[in-house]
């Protein structure tokens, strides 16, 4: 994928995003951000795109140099419902010291749908010339966040839906354990959406979160809330292992204690935004 495995960690570069309090408490005093069309377009058409991506012939493929597993830029009839994919076979194991497989890009995808995020484009199963692997729909006129120099400025109108997809991304990452956030597969379209790709380093037993959480968005959070091994089990059925679910409880839970403590010194409506 030509957006993968970008060299500088995200941590740093977080760092510019704008706070995010005084972000949407001013934007109330704005008229509303108008909803861009044809945002994630994707959305509306999961099932149709999901059945595309596993059986389109394709009809050239371009190689890439990125990454330490080189995935390959595969392209579809023109016309069809799905212009390119991205082609990730990803047998699990450890690769440049990173346990990887391409299990985790389609968990990252089905999480991302049972949790109602819609950052993650459509990722499927798919088997070419007898090798499985990941076949993850390759979104057009976006921009990564290394090729933008770092984390973009939006618009005044878009600074507040901005700053909470920020946020969601950040609690996403931490419930996951993607160890690798970076400015390469963060990207973002021209109505100012983010969209994530790259979880093959994903799912992973390491407890440690990989963001500081100083907000989290009210609607997710109770959906992490309400998470338990039942039910990602259940969602994510033949793509985890049990240790890996219960390192995302984990992980779930140590942020619970962060939020917890950051209500208890700031008040809920400062931490836990609506």
């Amino acid at each position: 994928m030509r957006r993968l495995l970008a060299a500088v960690c995200l941590s740093g570069v977080l760092a510019l995003a704008l706070p995010l309090a005084p972000v949407i408490a001013h934007a109330g005093a704005q008229a509303a951000a108008p909803a861009p069309a044809n945002t994630r377009a994707w959305i509306e058409k999961r099932a149709e795109i999901e059945a595309y991506l596993k059986v389109a012939p394709i009809v050239r493929t371009d190689g890439t140099s990125v990454g330490v597993t080189h995935p390959v830029h595969a392209f579809f009839a023109p016309g069809g419902l799905v212009e390119s994919a991205s082609w990730k076979a990803i047998t699990p194991g450890t690769y440049g010291g990173f346990h990887e497989s391409y299990l985790s890009e389609i968990a990252g995808y089905e999480l991302d749908k049972f949790l109602g995020l819609g950052m993650v484009p459509p990722t499927v199963e798919r088997d070419v010339d007898g090798k499985k692997g990941a076949m993850i729909m390759w979104v057009p006129q976006t921009k990564n966040f290394k090729e933008a120099g770092g984390m973009p400025t939006p618009p005044p109108i878009q600074q507040a839906r901005w700053q909470i997809q920020v946020m969601r991304t950040k609690m996403f990452d931490n419930l996951i354990g993607n160890i690798d956030p970076n400015l390469g597969n963060w990207l973002f379209d021209p109505n100012w959406n983010i969209i994530l790709i790259d979880h093959s380093r994903a799912f992973v037993g390491e407890q440690k979160v990989p963001h500081t959480i100083e907000h989290v968005d009210a609607t997710l959070w109770a959906k992490f809330l309400a998470l338990d091994e039942a039910t990602l089990s259940g969602a994510l059925t033949g793509l985890v292992e049990r240790g890996e679910i219960r390192a995302m409880l984990q992980r779930r839970d140590a942020m619970k204690k962060t939020v917890e403590q950051l209500v208890k010194k700031n008040g809920e409506t400062a931490v836990i935004l609506k």
